[in-house]
């Protein structure tokens, strides 16, 4: 296991290299970074010249990219345009711990991101447990009932929510269970933010707050969750050892929880993997129309100003990220099945 862990990590590294060459590429060809500058106004075009400079805008891609991973202390930089170096280079690079300077904002990336990260984990975790919890109840039940009532109402919800664009989703549940609830005199949920700045951030502010983004975010994922959990039961509790089980006389509970969910869950444990580096790069959709002040919305306020260091700062944590759940996912197939060995 061991050897396996590092020989995948070892991988990581030239993978890790080639994506972020491409995201570089592809955030540099978005727009112009000092478009967004002068607000309203153009900004002069001496003072473009200045900040294309400072900013390094004006060296090749390649010098650009290299500056980014390694730094810039091997280079000198001419600020002011006489042709005579003025400082050297001041940026380690991301290979050591500097993710740079946001162009807007003037501040590290680390510092921004450090600051919007635990807001996001905050939403994104509460709701992918709400998603496990429901999705786990409503499939399994759903496989041990098959064709019951309860089977084609939830198959009927699953596809409507399913179905259902998540801008829509949170514009209906605002409209419902905040402008309609307090129209009718019952209590109503916020819809912008954290927490209310007259009563400041409290536990029961940042539940009530995140009520309605964790219920847009999980109607989707449990209406996909709960039909893959069916369909994988389905499957499993027909096999010839919970026939076996049964004839031992098991219980129910322990042939469903102890048998077939573990074997049921090894595909699940793959969309899990995939579904929690996501996790960090928080949902744009959701935090922008909610107004949550986390990763998806910095993401996007940093797409609009085309702020290069903090949208590579935002991606290259995500590709982190799931170079290392996709290793703990393989990590965890050996303890749900033993035939599973990587030595």
């Amino acid at each position: 296991m061991g050897r396996y862990i590092i020989r995948r990590l070892l991988q990581a590294i030239p993978l890790l290299l080639i994506i972020s060459t491409i995201l570089f590429l592809l955030m540099n060809a978005m727009g112009d970074p000092l478009a967004s500058f002068g607000g309203r106004r153009r900004i002069r075009s001496s003072d473009r010249e200045r900040l294309t400079r400072q900013l390094g805008l004006d060296k090749p891609i390649a010098v650009q990219y290299a500056v980014w991973l390694i730094g810039n202390d091997w280079m000198d930089i001419d600020l002011d345009g006489d042709g005579v170096p003025d400082a050297k280079g001041t940026r380690r690079g991301i290979l050591r711990g500097d993710w740079g300077k946001s162009f807007m904002e003037k501040r590290p990336v680390g510092e921004i991101i450090a600051e919007r990260l635990p807001n996001t984990l905050i939403l994104m975790l509460t709701t992918e447990v709400v998603i496990l919890v429901f999705s786990l109840f409503i499939g399994i039940y759903s496989a041990i009932r098959q064709y019951s009532l309860f089977d084609h109402i939830v198959t009927g919800l699953s596809f409507i929510g399913y179905s259902m664009p998540i801008f829509w989703l949170a514009l209906l549940m605002m409209f419902i269970f905040a402008v309609y609830f307090k129209k009718w005199g019952l209590p109503y949920f916020p819809t912008v933010g954290m927490y209310d700045l007259s009563v400041g951030k409290t536990i029961p502010q940042v539940v009530w707050h995140m009520a309605l983004p964790v219920a847009t975010m999980s109607i989707m994922s449990i209406a996909g969750y709960s039909r893959f959990i069916r369909a994988n039961m389905l499957e499993v509790i027909h096999q010839d050892y919970i026939r076996t089980a049964r004839s031992k006389g098991l219980s129910e509970r322990v042939i469903l929880l102890g048998h077939a969910l573990k074997n049921a869950s090894l595909p699940l444990v793959t969309i899990v993997g995939m579904d929690l580096p996501i996790l960090l790069g928080g949902a744009v959709v959701t935090e922008s129309i909610f107004a949550w002040p986390g990763m998806g919305r910095l993401f996007w306020d940093a797409a609009k100003d085309t702020d290069i260091p903090v949208l590579m700062g935002v991606l290259t944590l995500i590709s982190i990220a799931v170079v290392v759940f996709q290793l703990i996912t393989d990590v965890t197939y050996t303890f749900l099945d033993p035939r599973i060995r990587y030595d």
